[in-house]
């Protein structure tokens, strides 16, 4: 049974979340204060994490910060309506998904099925030690799909699961133009895409200030505006 902590100041929300997650089999820790939380963070290992932004004391974004300092599982950030800098800053402190309030609990729960499937899917090792690694190969970007590390230029490139899964795609379909829609919909497999979402974008982002990409001559990640991203043969 998946652990996940749900952490909201409002209670009324935080146990809603928490009834609809373990009507489907989830075992769920719902925290109203970020002092409960960061204890919860310290000695629970969970599989996802459901933050609010706008929490009393630590912020969630504070939270999602202090939750990358030693654990890769999905954390899907509650925000206010139109607070668009809130998702930003949520997503580059590695935040994985976010969601705007008033939200429907059933695409909540979509989404965390979602991210819950991709991450056992990162974390899985099921290939046997007598195979070799599965690489991709880029300059000096190597990825091994079978230990899940990336290293650049020969040092360690520590990307959270959603970054490591756009590179991927990205050099398993090099030369080709991939869109925004596409990598969504092939990382979370859920159809509630829609274009003013920004998330692709902002991982895109992320991903190139860690490999000290540019945007005006990208050595690795291209945009080609209006169509989506590329990395070049």
């Amino acid at each position: 049974m998946e652990k996940i902590l749900v952490v909201d100041d409002e209670k009324e929300i935080a146990d809603l979340v928490a009834f609809y997650l373990e009507s489907e089999n989830f075992e769920v820790s719902a925290c109203y204060s970020s002092k409960d939380a960061l204890e919860q963070i310290e000695h629970v290992n969970f599989d996802l994490a459901i933050l609010d932004i706008m929490i009393p004391g630590v912020s969630g974004l504070e939270l999602c910060k202090e939750i990358r300092k030693s654990h890769n599982y999905p954390v899907i950030m509650l925000t206010a309506k139109d607070e668009e800098i809130d998702k930003i800053r949520g997503l580059m402190l590695g935040a994985d998904d976010y969601m705007t309030k008033p939200f429907r609990p059933l695409e909540l729960v979509a989404r965390v099925k979602a991210q819950i499937r991709r991450y056992k899917r990162y974390n899985q090792n099921s290939v046997s030690e007598e195979t070799d690694p599965s690489l991709l190969v880029h300059g000096g970007l190597v990825m091994n799909i079978r230990t899940h590390e990336c290293r650049l230029d020969e040092k360690p490139l520590v990307l959270t699961p959603t970054e490591f899964s756009i590179l991927k795609i990205l050099c398993q379909r090099k030369g080709e133009v991939v869109s925004s829609e596409e990598l969504f919909h092939e990382i979370w497999q859920d159809e509630y895409y829609s274009k003013s979402n920004n998330t692709i974008t902002v991982h895109i982002r992320h991903l190139r200030e860690k490999m000290n990409d540019s945007v005006e001559r990208p050595k690795y990640i291209k945009t080609i505006w209006g169509v989506g991203y590329k990395i070049e043969n």
